[in-house]
C-alpha cells in the first residue's frame, strides 16, 4: 500500500513538472511568433478649399472606416475655429463630430462630407436647437458647402499649428 502511495505520488510529480514545462514552451512560443494581424494601414487624408479670403483645411485618418483628425475653418470676416473630429465612413460619406474652439468656447458641431471625385463635399443643413446636430438628414445638401479638394498632408499640416 505504501509503496503504490509513493508511486502514485512520484507520476503526479513527474505530471506537474511536464505540464510546467509544456505551459514554459507555449509562453515561448507565443512570444516568439508574434504577427501583426492588422487589415490594412492607417491611412492618412488631406484636403482643402480656399475662397476668396476665406479657407477650410482637413486632415483624417481612415481606421477601417473609423475616423478621426484635425478642421480648421479659417474665416477672413467671421469668428475662426479649430479642432478635432472623430466619426465614421458610410458609404461615400464621412460623418463626424466636430469638437472646436471658437471665440473662447468648446463646442461640438455633427458635419458630413460626401467623397466623389477625389473632393470632399461639406453638407449644409438644419441644425437642431443646439446647434450640434443636422435637424432632419433628408435635408442636408452638398451643392452649397465648400468643396474640398485631395491636398498635400504636409502643407495642410502647416494650418493646424
Amino acid at each position: 500500500l505504501i509503496a503504490t502511495f509513493a508511486s502514485l505520488i512520484l507520476s503526479c510529480e513527474k505530471k506537474n513538472n511536464q505540464d510546467a514545462n509544456l505551459q514554459s514552451d507555449l509562453d515561448s512560443t507565443a512570444t516568439e511568433n508574434t504577427e501583426d494581424f492588422s487589415a490594412e494601414p492607417i491611412l492618412t487624408n488631406c484636403y482643402a478649399a480656399i475662397s476668396d479670403k476665406d479657407s477650410v483645411f482637413l486632415s483624417y485618418e481612415d481606421n477601417l472606416g473609423t475616423i478621426t483628425g484635425k478642421l480648421h475653418y479659417k474665416n477672413h470676416e467671421k469668428d475662426s475655429s479649430k479642432g478635432e473630429l472623430s466619426g465614421l465612413i458610410n458609404g461615400d460619406t464621412l460623418k463626424v463630430t466636430y469638437t472646436f474652439q471658437s471665440e473662447g468656447t468648446t463646442s461640438n458641431r455633427e458635419i458630413w462630407f460626401l467623397k466623389k471625385d477625389n473632393e470632399l463635399h461639406e453638407g449644409i443643413g438644419k441644425y437642431d436647437e443646439k446647434g450640434e446636430f443636422y435637424a432632419d438628414a433628408k435635408t442636408v445638401k452638398f451643392e452649397d458647402g465648400h468643396t474640398l479638394k485631395s491636398s498635400d498632408c504636409k502643407e495642410i499640416e502647416k494650418n493646424f499649428k
